[in-house]
């Protein structure tokens, strides 16, 4: 995926703000078509360093907004789709009816943009949950507590550590070993700082950022009067460290079959004592279900320890800080000013806050996303567009068959399981086929603090409501404003939004070659995501099973080390290098993607030769396109905080999996001796 965090076996993402428009702004530019040839910088050689060759005059030109800690070709484009979002909600509540879905979403956004009303309340709304973790006298009351805040994590297995400060974290999927029926998914979670190499890291760096996280944490608990702030910030991220040393690292969470351990009901009590689980589940709604995938079970073990073993006044303040860190932003403009001040400047570098609109669309696409997706389908994603990226779809879909066949490393019962999967790919373009409602969300005009704290419940609700019932693959998991991608490794589904199926991604103004470039080989990265080093795992069906030979295997397998080991080589900085482990499956799918893209884009052309276009070849038209695509400029906190817990590699360095191609070499006259030269038997070839 394109995601700036975590990607694991569930949901494999890709991801990527704006100027406030006036109110009667309804129109905005979309980026000119083709390539931007005054981005590039022609006097290095492609072949030493072919990012810089493709962007390197936009890096030197372009400055990143001080609300953003990077800045890119994705981020543009969501600062265009959430100008255009914003004026849809914008418009949305008006005279619609009390209760229908446009009122929610008007109302929803309204009042969160209410700051008026939001400083007027003051930490009324809040009051009586500090009250509820005031009056917990026992480790029992702890626990049903911690049952109660259970919520969905709406990014999957994917996140590593969960950002919302609760103990653990529910994802409800179709089960690994039952493709037939949804699981639901234990996660480990209750950290305030990205990933637990913040707190177990030794470096002065990271001394430096533990240190400012426990003043911010004291500063929270001060604006909040809770007395004994500073004495309090050092227990809970004493506590929190505790908790991080169980956590499992990112590469870890990364192993499929370490992670589907299937636990019943009564494992919690056997292998987790320390935590009253039946208190726990039945404050989830959960005392009816047997059977739990717990992902992290160390994690699980460690954390369910520390209720018994810590004090627990200290539990209290944890819950505390938690509970108005992760409101903070409808509570009064003191904790969002607080706030911000460490996760912006310390954590992430950038040096302002963003505009209170772009945080309100973000929220209101969080609790009411496929409302305002159906919005922003309708105006913005015509059906001729949809047309085009499912032709664009089903030609790479058929490429990757044919390279396939192709292989002449493997087996043909192999080949048979891998084109089986090929052909049962559920895709999804633009919007689901059946739109998910929100009957049941209370949405309260002028109640922001009450509207979010409803939306999270109903989106767990909804969540857990899935278990008993037959999987959905139609399922969509993103929605269609969001610019992103994401294959579903285990329901054999993909789903391509609207807002990435855009320019500069995809414009019907431009050359093929550009355009299966660019959003050609993302849609290729999402089907190969089906056969990287964690989708090959699974069957056709979605169950985790063997379907290699022996041989085939181990042939897999060395590619990808082959694969890690040129990444590993990569280094931003002289201390820290890129994890070629960790990123390995973003990294296949970047290589396989690109290429079954590269073969459809020749498949499109009929056996006719590829225009040239501004004085280009169609091959260099195609590379081009995808290294502009991946031009990306970030902060080095925000840099080295994706390097430790993110699954995919800088985007300086996915521009330049072009050097295991071998159509890149004579398309640009790359020799050897250059920098990114690889001799034949170097390049990795995976599918």
């Amino acid at each position: 995926m394109l995601r700036q965090r975590s990607v694991l076996p569930l949901l494999v993402i890709l991801a990527l703000l704006a100027p406030r428009p006036s109110a009667a702004q309804t129109a905005h530019p979309a980026p000119a078509p083709g390539l931007d040839t005054a981005g590039m910088d022609r006097s290095v050689k492609p072949g030493d360093t072919f990012f810089e060759f493709a962007n390197g005059g936009w890096v030197a030109r372009t400055e990143i907004p001080a609300d953003r800690s990077s800045y890119g070709a994705s981020t543009a484009l969501v600062e265009l789709t959430d100008q255009r979002v914003a004026d849809l909600i914008r418009g949305a509540g008006g005279n619609a009816p009390a209760g229908s879905e446009r009122r929610q979403v008007g109302d929803f956004y309204a009042s969160f943009m209410d700051s008026t009303a939001i400083e007027a309340k003051g930490l009324a709304p809040l009051r009586p949950t500090l009250d509820s973790i005031a009056a917990l006298r026992d480790p029992a009351g702890l626990a049903r507590f911690l049952g109660s805040t259970l919520r969905a994590d709406v990014d999957g297995i994917n996140a590593t550590d969960l950002e919302t400060g609760n103990l653990f974290g529910l994802w409800v999927a179709q089960d690994m070993d039952e493709p037939g029926r949804y699981a639901p998914f234990l996660l480990q979670g209750g950290l305030g700082m990205p990933s637990r190499e913040y707190y177990v890291d030794t470096s002065a760096a990271m001394a430096d950022i533990r240190g400012k996280y426990q003043e911010h944490v004291a500063a929270m608990l001060e604006l909040a009067g809770i007395p004994d702030a500073a004495v309090k910030a050092a227990g809970i991220v004493r506590l929190e460290t505790r908790i991080a040393e169980s956590h499992a690292t990112r590469e870890a969470s990364g192993d499929v079959p370490k992670g589907n351990n299937h636990w019943s009901r009564a494992d919690f009590d056997a292998r987790a004592p320390g935590l009253d689980w039946a208190g726990f589940f039945a404050a989830a709604g959960l005392e009816g279900t047997e059977r739990f995938v717990v992902w992290q079970p160390g994690a699980v073990t460690g954390s369910a320890a520390l209720v018994a073993s810590e004090p627990l006044e200290v539990w209290k303040d944890y819950l505390a800080f938690h509970a108005i860190q992760y409101r903070s932003e409808v509570l009064p403009a003191r904790f969002v000013t607080q706030s911000f001040a460490f996760f912006g400047p310390v954590l992430s570098g950038a040096r302002e806050q963003r505009a209170r609109w772009k945080r309100a669309v973000a929220a209101t696409n969080e609790a009411l996303g496929f409302a305002v997706g159906k919005l922003y389908a309708e105006r913005f994603f015509p059906p001729a567009e949809k047309k085009r990226a499912q032709a664009m779809v089903s030609n790479i879909i058929a490429a990757f068959g044919e390279r396939i066949d192709r292989l002449d490393w493997m087996a043909p019962a192999t080949k048979r399981e891998a084109k089986a999967k090929l052909a049962v790919l559920k895709v999804g373009v633009g919007y689901p086929d059946v739109w998910p409602s929100y009957e049941g969300l209370e949405v309260v005009a002028g109640d922001a603090y009450g509207n979010a704290e409803r939306a999270g419940l109903f989106r767990y609700r909804q969540r857990r409501a899935l278990l008993g019932r037959p999987v959905d693959r139609g399922e969509w998991v993103m929605n269609p404003q969001l610019v992103n991608a994401v294959n579903l490794p285990v329901m054999n589904a993909m789903n391509f939004p609207a807002a990435i199926l855009q320019p500069p991604y995809f414009d019907p103004r431009r050359p093929a070659a550009m355009d299966y470039g660019a959003i050609g080989a993302i849609i290729g990265h999402e089907v190969s995501h089906s056969f990287d080093n964690q989708g090959a795992l699974f069957d056709s069906r979605g169950r985790l099973r063997n379907w290699w030979t022996p041989g085939d295997f181990s042939h897999f397998e060395a590619s990808g080390a082959q694969l890690a080991a040129q990444y590993d080589a990569y280094r931003p900085f002289p201390d820290l290098a890129v994890k070629g482990r960790q990123t390995l499956g973003e990294n296949i799918a970047d290589l396989a993607g690109l290429a079954a893209s590269y073969d459809a884009w020749r498949r499109s052309l009929r056996g006719k030769p590829a225009p040239e276009a501004l004085g280009l070849s169609g091959d260099q038209q195609f590379f081009l396109s995808f290294a502009q695509a991946w031009r990306r400029k970030t902060r080095e906190p925000a840099l080295r905080n994706q390097i430790l817990a993110d699954s995919h590699a800088p985007a300086q360095y996915r521009a330049i999996t072009v050097r295991n191609l071998d159509q890149w070499y004579p398309a640009f006259g790359v020799k050897p001796g250059e920098a990114l030269y690889l001799a034949p038997a170097e390049r990795v070839r995976v599918w």
